[in-house]
């Protein structure tokens, strides 16, 4: 959902989760109920910025959206890497015709900072040129979000 290309099929998907289970910044989303991996959440390993500030995202199944899942999921890791990492601020990218991982950042208190035109291209047209996407950018501050979780209390 935030700044990662579409994969192409099982194959590559296969792929990609043996590379971030490996990674200690990525997360794996999963059912209470069955223990069903639905989606992943990633930021805040080692890659805190001088000021700071780290990048966070996830990746839901389609499947199982509108759920609560993306939700539920962002809000712990937002709440961890605030309170447990000591994360001064949380940003996201988000491209533009991302419609649900815009509405999770806003359900999130976090705050549309700017739109970037033509930021990232992960795709290429028939001829082989790249096509740029428009990615905006969300993020929170830390008192921001200890003043928006006190009133969940």
């Amino acid at each position: 959902m935030l700044s990662i290309a579409e994969l192409a099929d099982l194959a590559e998907a296969e792929i990609e989760v043996k590379k971030r289970a490996l990674d200690e910044g990525s997360v794996a989303i999963c059912l209470k109920q069955t223990g069903q991996v639905i989606g992943d959440l990633f930021g805040g390993a080692g890659e805190e910025e001088e000021d700071g500030s780290t990048s966070v995202g996830w990746h839901l199944n389609p499947q199982f959206r509108g759920q609560g899942n993306a939700f539920e999921a962002a809000r712990a890791l937002l709440d961890h890497l605030f309170r447990a990492k000591g994360f001064r601020r949380l940003y996201a990218y988000v491209e533009d015709h991302k419609k649900p991982s815009q509405r999770l950042c806003e359900k999130l208190g976090m705050r549309r900072e700017g739109l970037f035109i033509e930021f990232v291209s992960f795709t290429n047209d028939d001829a082989g040129n790249a096509i740029y996407e428009n990615t905006m950018q969300y993020a929170i501050l830390r008192r921001e979000w200890m003043t928006l979780t006190a009133s969940f209390a």
